[in-house]
Formats: structure tokens, sequence, C-alpha cells
């Protein structure tokens, strides 16, 4: 298992791109628009691992900026989720469900899950490498709630 990136969503993109970058001193590593879900993710390094978060995918901060949303947001909201990349999802899925861990949204395509931790932290296992083949009865399982 390796760390993949914290997410924190953004209310106000500029002026959280002048706290964490101009203030904070973290770089800009990468933008992605996605005008289909009306959102933007951008991706923060601190200045050392700058080069290693390209290079060898070095943990980073992840801000999401949603470009409709007016809501306040607040610790619970804001807080977005801890990102830890795995050699094989579905082994650890389900060795997390044979301990009572409830997957709220299972790993349907093989690449991507999400579960809580018991204070509520919402977490995402993301498959190393790429997307595993689809298998059952993961690709049948339905989401659980929020994540």
């Amino acid at each position: 298992m390796r760390f993949a990136h914290t997410m924190v969503r953004v209310s106000d993109l500029e002026e959280s791109l002048d706290f964490w970058c101009d203030k904070l001193g973290l770089i800009e590593t990468r933008r992605n628009d996605y005008e289909k879900g009306r959102f933007t993710l951008i991706f923060l390094a601190a200045p050392q691992d700058e080069k290693s978060s390209i290079d060898t995918k070095a943990p980073e901060l992840e801000l999401t900026y949603n470009w409709d949303g007016d809501e306040k947001l607040e610790t619970g909201r804001s807080w977005g989720h801890l990102a830890y990349r795995v050699n094989d999802i579905y082994a650890i899925c389900q060795k997390l469900m044979d301990k009572g861990v409830i997957i709220n949204r299972p790993p349907h395509d093989g690449y991507m899950a999400f579960f809580k931790s018991p204070d509520n932290i919402s977490i995402e296992l993301i498959q190393e490498n790429g997307a595993l083949p689809l298998q059952e009865p993961w690709v049948s399982m339905k989401n659980i709630g929020n994540w």
C-alpha cells in the first residue's frame, strides 16, 4: 500500500490557490477541468516533492472546486478523503469486509473503492497500475450510503 493524495473541497478557487500556493508555498503540479461534471481538480505538491510527485507519484494535496457550488463548506463537507494505492483492490476490500468494514463504494470497475473510518473519514483505494479485470461479486455490488 502506498499513500496517494488528500482531497479537500474549496469554495473559492483563487482564494484557495492564494493560500496554498502563494502563502504556504505549495506548487501546482497539474490541473484538470471536467466540463461535464462542472468541477476542477488541482494537484499541489510541497516544493521538495514537486519533481517526485510527477516522477514517483509522491503524495499530493488535491483541491476540488465545484463550479456551481454555493454551499458554505464546513469541516465535515470540506474534508474529502485519504487515498491509498494498493496491489490488489479486490483482496484488500475482501479483507476489510471480513473484518466488518462496510465498503461504501465497491470496486465495480476494478480500480476504485471507498469506505469510512470509525470517525467517518472517507478513504479511497486505488488499484496500482490500472484497473484489474472485472470480477464478481464486485461488479454487481451496490453502493451503500455515501463516501
